[in-house]
């Protein structure tokens, strides 16, 4: 057996609280949407520039492993990938 409790407006509430709770409900609405566009922004994976060069350090032949211009490593005998 369910039972239904019924809301009965007696005397309704006061201005100003309904003026409280529509600021507080505009507030947390902007909030909200404020929260997700950083959350995005915040989120979006960042651009890494891989790149494989041959290269010869003292007659030896190797590949180079450069991230963002930046020398990450060196695989002697590789030449390609």
């Amino acid at each position: 057996m369910t039972r239904t409790i019924r809301w009965i407006a007696v005397g309704g509430a006061p201005p100003t609280r309904r003026i409280a709770a529509a600021a507080l409900l505009g507030a947390s609405a902007v909030l909200a949407r404020l929260a997700a566009r950083l959350d995005a922004a915040r989120s979006a994976p960042e651009r890494r520039t891989l790149e494989f060069a041959e290269l010869r350090v003292g007659g030896r032949r190797g590949g180079a492993l450069y991230e963002d211009g930046r020398l990450v490593g060196w695989l002697p005998g590789v030449t390609r990938l």
